[in-house]
Protein backbone atom coordinates (compact mmCIF):
# COMPACT_ATOMS: atom_id res chain seq x y z
CA UNK A 1 0.00 0.00 0.00
CA UNK A 2 1.22 3.52 -0.74
CA UNK A 3 1.31 5.97 1.99
CA UNK A 4 -0.39 9.16 1.08
CA UNK A 5 2.04 12.25 1.73
CA UNK A 6 -0.25 13.95 4.07
CA UNK A 7 -0.60 10.73 6.51
CA UNK A 8 0.28 11.41 9.88
CA UNK A 9 3.83 10.14 11.47
CA UNK A 10 4.19 8.07 13.96
CA UNK A 11 4.76 10.04 17.35
CA UNK A 12 8.06 9.03 17.77
CA UNK A 13 8.96 9.85 13.94
CA UNK A 14 8.22 13.40 14.64
CA UNK A 15 10.62 16.33 15.30
CA UNK A 16 10.31 17.60 18.74
CA UNK A 17 10.12 21.53 19.16
CA UNK A 18 11.82 23.23 22.05
CA UNK A 19 10.62 26.64 22.28
CA UNK A 20 12.31 29.68 24.49
CA UNK A 21 8.85 31.20 25.67
CA UNK A 22 8.11 27.50 27.13
CA UNK A 23 11.28 28.13 29.01
CA UNK A 24 10.66 31.26 30.87
CA UNK A 25 10.80 31.52 34.31
CA UNK A 26 8.72 33.66 36.54
CA UNK A 27 10.21 36.76 37.72
CA UNK A 28 8.81 39.11 40.56
CA UNK A 29 9.18 43.17 40.78
CA UNK A 30 7.79 45.25 44.19
CA UNK A 31 4.12 44.63 42.96
CA UNK A 32 3.84 41.18 42.77
CA UNK A 33 4.85 40.63 46.49
CA UNK A 34 4.24 41.03 49.46
CA UNK A 35 5.48 40.04 52.95
CA UNK A 36 3.72 37.89 55.30
CA UNK A 37 3.03 38.29 59.17
CA UNK A 38 4.78 35.64 61.19
CA UNK A 39 4.17 34.81 64.91
CA UNK A 40 6.04 37.72 66.73
CA UNK A 41 6.07 41.53 66.94
CA UNK A 42 8.62 43.60 67.89
CA UNK A 43 8.11 47.62 68.87
CA UNK A 44 9.42 49.95 66.08
CA UNK A 45 11.96 51.17 68.79
CA UNK A 46 13.91 48.31 69.00
CA UNK A 47 14.50 47.79 65.49
CA UNK A 48 18.31 48.18 64.60
CA UNK A 49 19.31 49.86 61.31
CA UNK A 50 22.89 50.55 61.63
CA UNK A 51 25.48 48.08 60.29
CA UNK A 52 29.34 48.79 58.84
CA UNK A 53 29.22 49.32 55.25
CA UNK A 54 32.18 48.87 53.38
CA UNK A 55 34.19 50.11 56.23
CA UNK A 56 31.66 53.02 56.41
CA UNK A 57 29.30 52.82 59.45
CA UNK A 58 25.70 53.60 58.77
CA UNK A 59 22.91 54.52 61.32
CA UNK A 60 20.47 53.76 57.81
CA UNK A 61 20.27 51.62 55.49
CA UNK A 62 20.35 54.58 52.82
CA UNK A 63 22.49 55.05 50.20
CA UNK A 64 22.25 58.30 47.86
CA UNK A 65 22.72 57.70 43.96
CA UNK A 66 25.38 58.63 41.91
CA UNK A 67 23.72 61.51 39.98
CA UNK A 68 23.75 64.91 39.04
CA UNK A 69 20.28 65.91 40.42
CA UNK A 70 20.81 63.68 43.93
CA UNK A 71 24.47 64.04 45.28
CA UNK A 72 27.03 66.94 45.56
CA UNK A 73 29.17 67.50 48.20
CA UNK A 74 26.58 69.45 50.82
CA UNK A 75 23.77 66.75 50.12
CA UNK A 76 26.47 64.19 51.07
CA UNK A 77 26.81 66.11 54.45
CA UNK A 78 23.09 66.26 55.12
CA UNK A 79 22.52 62.70 54.57
CA UNK A 80 25.62 61.97 56.37
CA UNK A 81 24.32 63.04 59.53
CA UNK A 82 21.18 61.24 59.45
CA UNK A 83 23.04 58.32 59.19
CA UNK A 84 23.35 57.65 55.36
CA UNK A 85 25.99 58.11 52.55
CA UNK A 86 25.86 59.50 49.51
CA UNK A 87 28.03 58.64 46.04
CA UNK A 88 29.28 61.28 44.35
CA UNK A 89 29.47 60.48 40.43
CA UNK A 90 32.84 61.46 39.41
CA UNK A 91 31.91 62.00 35.33
CA UNK A 92 28.98 64.50 36.11
CA UNK A 93 28.66 68.09 35.87
CA UNK A 94 30.69 68.43 39.80
CA UNK A 95 33.76 67.33 38.17
CA UNK A 96 33.84 69.73 35.11
CA UNK A 97 32.27 72.79 36.37
CA UNK A 98 34.14 74.83 39.29
CA UNK A 99 30.56 76.09 40.08
CA UNK A 100 28.08 73.76 38.32
CA UNK A 101 24.72 75.71 39.65
CA UNK A 102 23.76 77.67 36.49
CA UNK A 103 24.83 74.20 34.63
CA UNK A 104 22.16 72.33 36.92
CA UNK A 105 19.37 75.66 36.69
CA UNK A 106 19.80 75.10 33.02
CA UNK A 107 18.72 71.51 32.94
CA UNK A 108 15.76 71.93 35.34
CA UNK A 109 14.76 74.67 33.07
CA UNK A 110 14.77 73.20 29.66
CA UNK A 111 11.59 72.61 27.73
CA UNK A 112 10.90 68.36 27.58
CA UNK A 113 11.81 68.83 23.44
CA UNK A 114 15.01 70.44 23.84
CA UNK A 115 16.02 68.51 27.45
CA UNK A 116 18.70 66.28 25.68
CA UNK A 117 20.62 68.28 23.78
CA UNK A 118 20.89 70.53 26.91
CA UNK A 119 21.78 67.74 28.48
CA UNK A 120 24.50 66.37 26.02
CA UNK A 121 26.16 69.53 25.64
CA UNK A 122 26.51 69.88 29.41
CA UNK A 123 28.77 66.63 29.68
CA UNK A 124 31.10 68.10 26.71
CA UNK A 125 32.85 69.99 29.25
CA UNK A 126 36.23 67.54 30.44
CA UNK A 127 36.33 66.03 33.98
CA UNK A 128 39.03 67.94 35.51
CA UNK A 129 41.52 66.49 38.05
CA UNK A 130 41.57 69.45 39.82
CA UNK A 131 37.68 69.33 40.68
CA UNK A 132 37.86 65.63 41.38
CA UNK A 133 40.25 66.63 44.33
CA UNK A 134 38.20 69.39 45.73
CA UNK A 135 34.87 67.63 45.49
CA UNK A 136 36.51 64.89 47.51
CA UNK A 137 37.65 67.54 50.19
CA UNK A 138 34.26 69.21 50.18
CA UNK A 139 33.00 65.87 51.11
CA UNK A 140 35.04 65.55 54.00
CA UNK A 141 34.11 69.11 55.05
CA UNK A 142 30.85 68.25 54.87
CA UNK A 143 31.18 65.86 57.46
CA UNK A 144 30.62 62.39 55.34
CA UNK A 145 32.70 59.86 54.14
CA UNK A 146 33.79 60.08 50.55
CA UNK A 147 32.02 57.59 48.05
CA UNK A 148 32.91 58.11 44.51
CA UNK A 149 31.99 56.27 41.33
CA UNK A 150 33.02 56.01 37.76
CA UNK A 151 32.34 53.68 35.33
CA UNK A 152 35.25 50.73 34.16
CA UNK A 153 36.25 52.23 31.44
CA UNK A 154 37.11 56.02 33.77
CA UNK A 155 37.71 53.50 36.63
CA UNK A 156 41.26 52.60 36.00
CA UNK A 157 42.35 56.31 36.07
CA UNK A 158 39.95 58.12 38.58
CA UNK A 159 40.30 54.99 41.22
CA UNK A 160 44.03 55.37 42.34
CA UNK A 161 43.71 59.36 41.93
CA UNK A 162 40.51 59.26 44.21
CA UNK A 163 42.41 56.93 46.85
CA UNK A 164 45.38 59.04 46.85
CA UNK A 165 43.36 61.78 47.33
CA UNK A 166 41.59 60.71 50.64
CA UNK A 167 38.08 58.80 49.27
CA UNK A 168 36.95 56.16 51.29
CA UNK A 169 35.02 53.98 49.15
CA UNK A 170 35.38 53.10 44.88
CA UNK A 171 32.03 52.02 43.10
CA UNK A 172 32.89 50.59 39.58
CA UNK A 173 29.39 51.19 38.26
CA UNK A 174 28.28 50.51 34.57
CA UNK A 175 25.00 49.70 32.94
CA UNK A 176 25.28 45.90 33.31
CA UNK A 177 28.64 44.35 35.34
CA UNK A 178 30.17 41.38 34.82
CA UNK A 179 33.26 39.24 35.46
CA UNK A 180 34.16 38.85 31.81
CA UNK A 181 33.92 41.53 29.70
CA UNK A 182 35.10 41.15 25.49
CA UNK A 183 36.44 44.14 24.50
CA UNK A 184 38.24 44.86 20.91
CA UNK A 185 39.98 48.01 20.61
CA UNK A 186 41.11 49.24 24.34
CA UNK A 187 42.25 47.28 27.25
CA UNK A 188 39.10 46.34 29.61
CA UNK A 189 39.24 46.84 33.31
CA UNK A 190 40.64 43.83 34.84
CA UNK A 191 38.55 43.86 38.13
CA UNK A 192 40.50 41.21 40.31
CA UNK A 193 43.80 43.25 39.42
CA UNK A 194 42.02 46.27 40.14
CA UNK A 195 40.37 45.03 43.75
CA UNK A 196 43.75 44.47 44.82
CA UNK A 197 45.83 47.06 44.48
CA UNK A 198 43.08 49.88 45.55
CA UNK A 199 44.04 50.79 48.93
CA UNK A 200 40.51 51.66 49.66
CA UNK A 201 37.13 49.19 48.79
CA UNK A 202 35.71 48.42 45.39
CA UNK A 203 32.07 47.87 44.78
CA UNK A 204 30.50 46.71 41.76
CA UNK A 205 27.48 47.10 39.89
CA UNK A 206 24.98 46.51 38.52
CA UNK A 207 23.88 43.13 37.74
CA UNK A 208 20.64 40.66 38.28
CA UNK A 209 22.22 37.44 38.09
CA UNK A 210 23.25 34.86 40.40
CA UNK A 211 26.41 33.66 38.71
CA UNK A 212 28.04 37.27 37.86
CA UNK A 213 27.48 38.27 41.35
CA UNK A 214 29.22 35.40 42.66
CA UNK A 215 32.54 35.56 40.27
CA UNK A 216 32.84 39.65 41.00
CA UNK A 217 32.53 38.84 44.86
CA UNK A 218 35.42 36.52 44.13
CA UNK A 219 37.46 39.43 42.20
CA UNK A 220 37.16 41.19 45.29
CA UNK A 221 34.28 43.37 45.17
CA UNK A 222 33.44 44.65 48.58
CA UNK A 223 29.99 45.21 47.70
CA UNK A 224 27.49 44.21 44.37
CA UNK A 225 24.68 46.22 43.48
CA UNK A 226 21.82 45.14 41.92
CA UNK A 227 19.13 46.66 39.47
CA UNK A 228 19.21 46.79 35.44
CA UNK A 229 16.16 49.49 34.52
CA UNK A 230 14.08 50.10 37.45
CA UNK A 231 14.76 53.36 38.36
CA UNK A 232 12.29 56.29 37.56
CA UNK A 233 14.94 58.56 35.29
CA UNK A 234 15.99 55.22 33.49
CA UNK A 235 14.85 53.66 29.66
CA UNK A 236 17.26 50.66 29.81
CA UNK A 237 14.39 48.39 29.54
CA UNK A 238 12.85 50.73 27.04
CA UNK A 239 15.51 51.38 24.77
CA UNK A 240 17.63 48.39 25.02
CA UNK A 241 14.92 45.69 26.31
CA UNK A 242 17.31 44.37 29.41
CA UNK A 243 16.20 44.20 32.70
CA UNK A 244 14.91 41.32 35.41
CA UNK A 245 12.63 42.37 38.17
CA UNK A 246 14.10 43.76 41.24
CA UNK A 247 12.67 41.34 43.75
CA UNK A 248 13.84 38.74 41.76
CA UNK A 249 17.08 40.13 40.91
CA UNK A 250 17.70 41.37 44.55
CA UNK A 251 17.04 37.67 45.89
CA UNK A 252 19.23 35.90 43.29
CA UNK A 253 22.16 38.26 43.77
CA UNK A 254 21.48 37.64 47.87
CA UNK A 255 21.61 33.75 47.27
CA UNK A 256 25.52 34.48 45.59
CA UNK A 257 26.33 36.49 48.98
CA UNK A 258 25.36 33.68 50.89
CA UNK A 259 26.38 30.97 48.63
CA UNK A 260 29.87 32.95 48.88
CA UNK A 261 30.06 33.86 52.57
CA UNK A 262 29.38 29.86 53.05
CA UNK A 263 32.53 28.86 51.22
CA UNK A 264 34.77 31.89 52.13
CA UNK A 265 33.80 33.29 55.60
CA UNK A 266 33.46 36.55 53.71
CA UNK A 267 30.74 38.86 53.71
CA UNK A 268 29.72 40.74 50.66
CA UNK A 269 26.77 43.35 51.14
CA UNK A 270 24.20 43.41 48.67
CA UNK A 271 22.90 47.22 47.64
CA UNK A 272 19.07 47.36 45.49
CA UNK A 273 19.77 49.85 43.38
CA UNK A 274 16.69 51.83 41.89
CA UNK A 275 12.89 51.06 41.98
CA UNK A 276 12.15 52.08 45.23
CA UNK A 277 9.82 55.09 46.18
CA UNK A 278 7.72 54.31 48.78
CA UNK A 279 8.41 52.42 52.47
CA UNK A 280 6.66 49.14 51.48
CA UNK A 281 9.24 48.78 48.85
CA UNK A 282 12.22 49.59 50.90
CA UNK A 283 11.03 46.76 53.49
CA UNK A 284 10.51 44.33 50.33
CA UNK A 285 13.78 45.07 48.83
CA UNK A 286 15.29 44.21 52.32
CA UNK A 287 13.23 40.66 52.79
CA UNK A 288 14.42 39.72 49.52
CA UNK A 289 18.19 40.27 50.46
CA UNK A 290 19.47 43.10 50.36
CA UNK A 291 21.42 44.65 52.55
CA UNK A 292 21.55 48.05 52.03
CA UNK A 293 19.12 50.55 49.74
CA UNK A 294 20.64 52.94 46.59
CA UNK A 295 17.54 55.80 46.72
CA UNK A 296 17.96 58.03 43.90
CA UNK A 297 14.13 60.05 42.63
CA UNK A 298 13.08 59.45 46.55
CA UNK A 299 15.72 61.53 47.51
CA UNK A 300 16.33 64.44 44.57
CA UNK A 301 12.84 65.25 46.11
CA UNK A 302 14.26 66.48 48.88
CA UNK A 303 14.38 70.44 49.51
CA UNK A 304 18.64 69.97 49.44
CA UNK A 305 19.00 68.03 46.84
CA UNK A 306 21.07 69.80 43.83
CA UNK A 307 18.24 69.01 40.93
CA UNK A 308 15.98 71.80 41.23
CA UNK A 309 13.18 69.10 41.21
CA UNK A 310 14.05 67.14 38.36
CA UNK A 311 15.99 64.07 37.83
CA UNK A 312 17.71 62.36 34.93
CA UNK A 313 19.83 58.97 34.43
CA UNK A 314 23.63 58.61 34.45
CA UNK A 315 23.20 57.74 30.36
CA UNK A 316 20.91 60.46 30.12
CA UNK A 317 23.14 62.29 28.35
CA UNK A 318 24.80 60.51 25.88
CA UNK A 319 24.42 62.19 22.38
CA UNK A 320 24.21 58.47 20.04
CA UNK A 321 21.79 56.51 22.68
CA UNK A 322 20.63 57.91 25.67
CA UNK A 323 19.21 55.72 28.31
CA UNK A 324 18.13 57.64 30.60
CA UNK A 325 15.95 60.84 30.61
CA UNK A 326 14.73 63.76 32.79
CA UNK A 327 11.63 63.40 35.05
CA UNK A 328 10.00 66.12 37.22
CA UNK A 329 10.06 64.70 40.72
CA UNK A 330 9.19 67.99 42.69
CA UNK A 331 9.64 69.05 46.12
CA UNK A 332 8.52 67.10 48.63
CA UNK A 333 10.08 68.71 51.81
CA UNK A 334 13.44 68.29 53.77
CA UNK A 335 15.49 65.55 53.53
CA UNK A 336 14.80 64.88 57.02
CA UNK A 337 11.02 64.87 56.34
CA UNK A 338 11.47 62.53 53.46
CA UNK A 339 13.65 59.72 55.79
CA UNK A 340 12.29 60.83 59.03
CA UNK A 341 9.10 62.39 58.83
CA UNK A 342 6.65 63.55 59.86
CA UNK A 343 4.69 62.38 56.63
CA UNK A 344 1.86 64.77 55.66
CA UNK A 345 1.25 62.12 52.82
CA UNK A 346 -0.65 58.91 53.01
CA UNK A 347 1.30 57.13 50.21
CA UNK A 348 4.47 55.82 51.76
CA UNK A 349 6.62 58.58 50.13
CA UNK A 350 7.78 60.29 53.43
CA UNK A 351 9.41 58.72 56.19
CA UNK A 352 10.75 56.06 54.79
CA UNK A 353 13.06 55.03 57.23
CA UNK A 354 10.01 55.22 59.62
CA UNK A 355 8.01 52.77 57.35
CA UNK A 356 10.91 50.41 57.49
CA UNK A 357 10.71 50.20 60.94
CA UNK A 358 7.05 49.68 61.51
CA UNK A 359 7.33 46.79 58.97
CA UNK A 360 10.14 45.40 60.83
CA UNK A 361 8.04 45.28 63.67
CA UNK A 362 5.12 44.17 62.47
CA UNK A 363 6.98 41.18 61.03
CA UNK A 364 9.06 40.42 64.34
CA UNK A 365 12.29 41.91 62.23
CA UNK A 366 14.92 43.30 65.21
CA UNK A 367 18.03 43.17 62.40
CA UNK A 368 18.23 43.69 58.45
CA UNK A 369 19.62 40.12 59.11
CA UNK A 370 16.08 39.01 60.36
CA UNK A 371 14.26 40.75 57.57
CA UNK A 372 15.70 39.20 54.72
CA UNK A 373 14.49 36.00 56.65
CA UNK A 374 10.98 37.10 56.73
CA UNK A 375 8.10 35.13 54.75
CA UNK A 376 7.52 36.35 51.27
CA UNK A 377 4.89 35.62 49.19
CA UNK A 378 3.23 35.81 45.82
CA UNK A 379 0.34 38.68 46.19
CA UNK A 380 -0.62 40.76 42.91
CA UNK A 381 -3.98 41.06 44.22
CA UNK A 382 -2.38 43.36 47.42
CA UNK A 383 -2.09 46.09 45.39
CA UNK A 384 -5.65 46.49 44.55
CA UNK A 385 -7.72 44.04 47.26
CA UNK A 386 -10.39 46.31 48.68
CA UNK A 387 -8.96 49.40 47.37
CA UNK A 388 -12.10 50.49 44.90
CA UNK A 389 -12.87 53.68 46.70
CA UNK A 390 -8.77 54.87 46.62
CA UNK A 391 -8.91 54.05 42.53
CA UNK A 392 -11.57 55.78 42.38
CA UNK A 393 -10.79 59.41 43.50
CA UNK A 394 -7.17 59.06 41.45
Amino acid sequence: MIEHPAAPKLAADRPTFRSKVDRLRPTYGFEDVSLAPGIETVEPTDVELSQTFCGIELAIPVLASAMDAVADPAFAGALARLGGLAVLNLEGVQTRYDDPREVLDRIAAAPDDQVHDVLAQAYLEPIREELVARRIEETHAAGSKAAVSATPGAARKWGPFCAEHGADLFLVQSQVSSARHLATGYDPLELADFTRFMPIPVAVGNTTNAEAAFALMEQGAAAVFVGVGPGAACTTREVLGIGVPQVTAISDVAAARDAYLERTGRYVPVVADGGMRRGGELAKAIAAGADVLMLGSPLARAAEAPGRGVNWGMAAPSPVLPRGTRIKVGTAGSLEQILNGPATVTDGSQNLMGALRQSMAALGARTIAEMQRVEMVYAPAVATEGKSWQQRGR
